[in-house]
């Protein structure tokens, strides 16, 4: 009963015209394992300890958000609005957050692991203390990112048109990120050796400057936040 009130809540008038406070207490910590929030507004939202695993938000506007210690593994965010929200210690392992706006959110201690981050607006978050191993980041923008050494390179020739390379260190390894690819340094050498002849130049370029810059920072920093 209490899980039908909530989605009656959120759904209607987007939730705007439910009493906010009744909204936040009934969302604090529920259970919504499964649900239809698609195009949900939950702007500025209390859902600490939500629990959304397989939840479907696609285009859902959780921006300002308190999503901190939420259960969202395996939920479908694709495109949703997630920008400056609270995602600290936040369960997102196999999530799908594909082209999705997390500009200056705060990810600290999240669990990333497996998640799907292609094409995510990632501008000013903090991953400090963040879990990514086995994470997507290609076509992602990590401009600005805390708590993550990154580095990125974009090249247009040899035949290829707006292509992007990032590379960063994740559980003290280097890992890349491409929209054809995702590996860690040796499975690149590899798939570029396999690839068209005419790549092969540009995307061996690409891969030194990103690899080099990465251990640059690293050596510099002794490992601290960096990125480029």
């Amino acid at each position: 009963m209490r899980n039908k009130i909530l989605l009656a809540a959120i759904k209607s008038s987007k939730a705007r015209s439910f009493d906010s406070d009744r909204l936040n207490r009934l969302l604090s910590g529920a259970n919504l394992r499964n649900a239809n929030l698609r195009g949900a507004d939950l702007h500025g939202a209390n859902v600490r300890g939500v629990r959304l695993r397989g939840a479907d938000l696609l285009g859902a506007n959780l921006s300002d958000a308190n999503l901190s210690a939420a259960n969202l593994s395996l939920a479908r965010l694709k495109c949703a609005d997630v920008r400056w929200a609270d995602l600290s210690d936040a369960n997102l392992s196999d999530a799908d957050l594909s082209w999705t706006q997390l500009r200056g959110s705060n990810l600290r201690g999240a669990d990333l692991r497996g998640a799907d981050l292609r094409g995510a607006d990632l501008r000013g978050i903090t991953l400090s203390d963040a879990d990514l191993r086995g994470a997507d980041l290609s076509d992602a923008d990590l401009t600005g990112a805390r708590g993550i050494t990154c580095a990125a390179c974009h090249w247009s020739d040899h035949g290829e048109c707006g292509r992007q390379l990032i590379g960063a260190i994740i559980n003290g390894e280097i890992c890349l990120f491409c929209g054809c690819f995702n590996g860690d340094k040796e499975e690149l050498v590899r798939f570029i050796a396999n690839g068209k002849e005419q790549h092969k130049k540009s995307r061996t370029r690409a891969m030194e400057f990103v690899c080099a810059r990465l251990e640059e920072m690293t050596t510099l920093k002794g490992g601290r936040d960096a990125q480029i």
